[in-house]
């Protein structure tokens, strides 16, 4: 994302308005980085002329200058990286990854397969009442499906912090540029230096001293090299920092293309993956139910048809019997044959007993009649004894 002319302009103004940093003593870290041969060469017109300007304001009797000579950049850098970090270390978010995971955690756990009516089968066999199975079933559906809603919210809230720092990213990548386009405006001002000094100003000063023969001569002549070296140092250092802007701008990019591709995941998730999910859990839902409806309806049918049958079935029965009775007598004639059986029997027991009965009769009165004989003979035998 491009930033207007005019705040580039502010951003370079600011890091070259105090080159020597006077105010701030502060050194920055050290990396390494290899030199880079007449930067000036490289450097637009405008930062040309700027390099040009700054080269003529490095005053090498001014030992404090050096020291702080491009810390403004520097501490720039420094700043925006620190308000960078801060800004990721007070999102609240979670690990986007992590709540990715759970989503789909939360889709393999309901299967649509499970509505099947093999499913069911199995739910029958293993818990006896299938009515049990089918209402778990749908409530962890439906805890399920409040579960993803929640997730959702968390991820359409990561999706919003991650594009946040996509714009957050794209101003420290234009910052990031500023920085090194003013670092290097600093180190080409310094070449500058060390070349005028290098080729002009010890070489002018050695003859002088060389000419007048004065030891103070001598010791300006040791001053100007021990500048030169700080300058060389303070040069090495400037552009250990600008190697940190060339290594950032990739780093940068390959944030920003990892928060690009977490929320196309997101997006994803949020716009194909969840209502896809939901649409098919609700065509297996209305499927299941129909299945059940058409299981009950022939439940009915053959509840129905069974009844019918077994209705036919007695009323056949019922017709035969009441037929077959309304053939016969009031009695059977095999009753009549056993009744008759049965007196003539009677009968004949009662004859047979009565004749009995008259014979042991006679024969008893035969007994009693000579008994009573007895009777007489032995009272007249005793009237004659007396």
């Amino acid at each position: 994302m491009s930033k207007p002319n005019t705040q580039d302009n502010q951003i370079m103004d600011e890091l070259l308005a105090n080159p020597f940093n006077e105010q701030n003593n502060e050194e920055t870290t050290q990396i390494n980085e290899t030199t880079i041969q007449q930067l000036i060469d490289t450097l637009s017109e405008e930062d040309q002329a700027q390099a040009r300007s700054l080269a003529s304001q490095i005053d090498p009797t001014n030992h404090k200058a050096i020291i702080s000579y491009g810390t403004q950049a520097q501490t720039k850098l420094l700043s925006f990286s620190n308000s960078m970090l801060d800004h990721v270390q007070n999102k609240e978010i979670g690990e986007v990854g992590q709540v990715i995971n759970e989503l789909m955690s939360k889709f393999n756990e309901m299967n649509p397969d499970d509505l099947s009516p093999e499913k069911q089968n199995v739910f029958k066999r293993l818990f006896g009442k299938l009515s049990n199975s089918i209402q778990e079933t749908l409530s962890r559906y439906q805890k399920t499906g409040a579960q993803i809603d929640k997730i959702s919210l968390k991820l359409e809230q990561s999706k919003n912090v991650l594009l946040s720092d996509i714009t957050m990213l794209d101003q420290l990548y234009e910052h990031n540029k500023e920085y090194f386009k003013g670092l290097n405006v600093y180190i080409a001002a310094g070449e500058l230096k060390m070349e005028e000094i290098q080729k002009k100003e010890i070489p002018a000063l050695r003859k002088a001293a060389e000419t007048t023969n004065d030891q103070m001569k001598y010791q300006e002549v040791n001053d100007m090299i021990q500048f030169a070296d700080r300058l060389e140092k303070r040069l090495y250092d400037l552009k250990l920092s600008r190697q940190i802007t060339v290594q950032s701008a990739p780093q940068i990019r390959l944030i920003q293309n990892t928060n690009q591709v977490l929320v196309e995941k997101i997006q994803s998730s949020i716009l194909t993956a969840i209502p896809l999910w939901k649409n098919q859990i609700a065509i297996a839902l209305t499927m299941f139910r129909q299945h059940h409806a058409v299981e009950a309806q022939k439940q009915v049918s053959k509840t129905t048809n069974d009844l019918l049958l077994k209705n036919a079935e007695m009323l056949k029965t019922n017709t035969i019997e009441t037929a077959k009775l309304n053939e016969q007598g009031f009695v059977d004639i095999e009753t009549v044959k056993k009744t008759q059986e049965n007196l003539v029997s009677t009968l004949e027991e009662v004859l047979k007993i009565q004749d009995d009965g008259r014979r042991k009769r006679l024969e008893a009165e035969k007994e009693i009649s000579t008994m009573e004989n007895q009777l007489k003979q032995k009272l007249l035998e005793v009237k004659d004894q007396a």
